[in-house]
């Protein structure tokens, strides 16, 4: 990618998301098949569709990049073989993705899949992104809550593509580590289906309010430093989100993007007022200043997104009446919040009233009169949330289908072109030549490639797992190679039919059947497992002597015999990390819990040693036996079960498993853990009194939700216990078995 290219990356939540993001500037967009995506709500794409829409972009230079990132649990492996199948045979640009176990069976068995690593991933600093490169990756979505100052401390560090995410809602807490919707029903934001608690009301001593609702993100006026520190791609957030809202964001970026540095003050009025027709919240710098990071949460500012246009001040059994403070039109969004803050009802306007006459729009002091068969809460906060949009249906209606995919393999050397279909009844394709040396314009693979993707059919286009081989360097005029590919796809069509061309891809989903049928999970022992407790600083032994005594890493002792590494490291930290690790090591510590992926890189001049033991532990989440694959190639001798999983899916993850499996058997984990700085600190509780207790840590600048429950589960057969005591005790009484005894939604 060009060094000053910086992609508009859009999101399209919808098929016409994805036409509105191109019409309206975007490089490129990204967008979800029906599963296996972080924002499954979304209308999402179809296969077809999502071709269609792939070669739309193509023919005209842009990208789509699709998303696969969520945690998978071990019964859905087989299903997610087939979604990869049939992604490789869609052939977006690049695959989100978060899970370790999905990464693995991407790379392993569809190894043209270009692969990305999501902002899920949790990457922050620069040792994460050196084991990104190891795992395949070639671009990160870098954590949200990093600043400006850590991204360009990091780009230093790394040639992988950076993105950024520059506009839209943020997420109260770190990224894949959030468990709060799934403490609160099952509804996991880590499977895309995240309810969004974050933007309730709250109670406490203190006072009531939204505490972890943070203000919308807006970088616009910073894209001049994003520029300079490297940045290769600008995220706008928002796939549940339509296309009005995709075209006015867009247009803003893109006319910043494009404008003169000289005219770049000039023009950001202008595009903060595209920005303005997006209803979103209140804009912020989200977590790229300290100082926005200190003012994201606004307590009495409700957490639902959009443009106040009035309150229900009536209810009947067809709709609903308000007075309008803003205008409203026919085919305008609206959302009815409860004052709660929970989910509230949305809709489309179809038909209202004014003066018990039906109008097309009302101007603000109107009375107006709203027809809807939903259940709206009285004295419920009406906002607008998008406004009418183009029918995009006849455009999609139109989009031709995809072409049949030629797979090619091209062998060029001084004296013969040679052209082979891979998937088609096809003979060899020979030409003869006499090329010369070239002196300084060598004809190269992508030439030949890219000349021969020219099919000029209706039918045929170049499958992109084609291959192009030179022998030498030689001069082939272009005149002389565009003649050669004529020749070849007019032989082509004279000899193949459609119906001709068959996919030589199934073998992929065969091995893997084979080699998952061929796994060897580790023999479950019969003798005492030995269990590891987490203890405060300082506290005393576990109660059971043969228990292992784990400690923060910062915290060790005299009795520490296991050492926990932070699941957040800024980049200015990580050489007291380094050090850290060294002098535990040093000391005769040998056990090391990675709580995130960015730790196994920090022990690599350690693991080689058979001594060493690590543990892939919460937060970093282990759902499936190819993530435990993946995890024992990095070195990794034990994994914890992801917390969030039932006993069917800790069952059926040791049944799999070639590691040592464990359990998180008591604590209270953290729900939600941010570097917002959150206006209070205590005990609160939701509308439904669930309890739960906000504490800071001076020492990281983070705070952290915790449950007043403390989870506590069942010894599950040939699984390892962990307790941790460090925010528990064995005396709690008030427990809750999380997901344990129900399904993992």
């Amino acid at each position: 990618m060009n060094k000053n290219f910086m992609e508009l990356l859009s999101p399209a939540g919808s098929p016409a998301c994805a036409l509105a993001a191109f019409d309206a500037g975007a490089d490129a967009v990204y967008a979800g098949l029906s599963k296996f995506n972080a924002r499954e709500r979304g209308e999402n794409f179809t296969p077809d569709m999502m071709k269609k829409v792939v070669d739309y972009a193509h023919a005209s230079g842009k990208k789509v990049y699709l998303t696969l990132n969520t945690l998978l649990r071990e019964t859905e492996l087989p299903e997610l073989l087939e979604t990869l199948d049939t992604i490789d045979e869609i052939a977006p640009d690049g695959v989100l993705v978060q899970d370790l176990g999905v990464l693995r069976l991407a790379r392993t068995y569809y190894p043209d899949l270009i692969l990305h690593g999501s902002t899920q991933m949790g990457f922050h600093n620069s040792a994460g992104l050196a084991l990104a490169k190891e795992l395949g990756l070639s671009r990160v979505v870098l954590e949200r809550q990093i600043t400006m100052e850590e991204l360009a401390a990091i780009r230093k560090q790394t040639d992988l593509e950076l993105e950024v995410f520059v506009h839209g809602s943020l997420c109260c807490s770190l990224s894949g580590v959030c468990l709060f919707s799934s403490w609160l029903g099952g509804w996991s934001g880590n499977r895309g289906k995240c309810k969004q608690p974050c933007r309730r009301r709250y109670f406490s001593k203190q006072g009531n309010g939204f505490f972890f609702s943070p203000q919308d993100l807006s970088a616009l006026d910073l894209l001049p430093q994003l520029r300079k520190i490297g940045v290769q791609s600008l995220k706008i957030e928002g796939r549940l989100r339509q296309p009005d809202y995709v075209t006015n964001t867009v247009s803003a970026y893109r006319m910043m993007l494009d404008c003169p540095e000289d005219k770049f003050d000039e023009l950001l009025p202008e595009a903060r007022n595209l920005l303005s027709k997006g209803c979103g919240r209140r804009w912020s710098h989200g977590f790229y200043t300290m100082q926005s990071a200190k003012e994201l949460i606004q307590a009495d500012a409700i957490g639902a997104a959009g443009l106040r246009v009035g309150t229900v001040e009536g209810l009947a059994d067809n709709g609903f009446g308000f007075t309008a403070k803003k205008r409203v039109h026919i085919g305008d969004r609206l959302r009815i919040q409860p004052a709660t803050g929970d989910d509230g009802v949305a809709l489309t306007v179809t038909k209202m009233f004014a003066d018990n006459t039906s109008v097309k729009y009302v101007r603000p002091g109107q009375k107006v009169f709203i027809c809807c068969d939903k259940d709206v809460p009285f004295n419920g906060g009406i906002f607008k949330i998008g406004e009418s949009f183009p029918d995009y249906t006849r455009r999609l209606e139109n989009l031709p289908a995809r072409k049949t995919q030629v797979e090619l393999q091209i062998k060029l050397n001084a004296s013969e072109l040679e052209v082979t279909a891979a998937n088609a009844p096809f003979p060899v394709f020979t030409v003869p030549l006499s090329l010369k040396t070239a002196e300084k314009h060598p004809v190269d693979e992508a030439k030949l490639l890219a000349a021969f993707a020219e099919s000029d059919s209706k039918i045929f286009a170049l499958a992109r797992s084609s291959h192009a081989e030179i022998s030498g360097s030689w001069f082939l005029p272009a005149a002389e190679l565009k003649q050669l590919r004529r020749e070849f796809w007019k032989k082509f069509h004279e000899t193949i039919k459609p119906e001709q061309v068959f996919d030589n891809r199934v073998c992929a989903l065969d091995k893997f059947r084979t080699d998952y049928l061929a796994i060897t999970p580790l023999p479950q022992s019969g003798d005492y497992l030995r269990e590891t407790v987490a203890m405060k600083p300082n506290g005393a032994e576990p109660a059971d002597r043969r228990a292992i005594r784990a400690d923060n890493i910062f915290d060790l002792n005299k009795l520490s015999q296991e050492a926990i590494l932070p699941e957040f490291c800024p980049e200015a930290k990580l050489p007291a990390l380094k050090k850290a690790i060294r002098s535990a090591y040093d000391s005769g510590i040998r056990r090391f819990r990675i709580t995130a992926l960015y730790g196994l890189e920090l022990c690599n001049d350690i693991k080689n040693n058979p001594e060493v033991f690590l543990i892939a532990s919460a937060p970093l989440p282990v759902c499936n036996s190819a993530a435990v694959q993946e995890l024992a190639r990095l070195g990794c001798q034990r994994v914890m079960a992801h917390i969030e999983m039932s006993l069917n899916d800790i069952t059926a993850l040791r049944e799999k498993s070639i590691l040592e499996v464990e359990c998180f058997r008591l604590g209270r984990p953290s729900l939600l853990t941010t570097r917002a700085k959150i206006p209070f600190a205590g005990e609160f509780s939701d509308a439904r009194n669930n309890r739960f207790e906000l504490r800071f840590e001076k020492t990281t600048g983070l705070s952290r939700i915790f449950p007043v429950k403390v989870v506590s589960i069942p010894r599950i057969p040939g699984v390892y216990d962990f307790y941790d005591l460090r925010n528990a005790n064995w005396k709690n009484v008030d427990s809750e078995t999380f997901n344990f005894n129900s399904e993992w939604l």
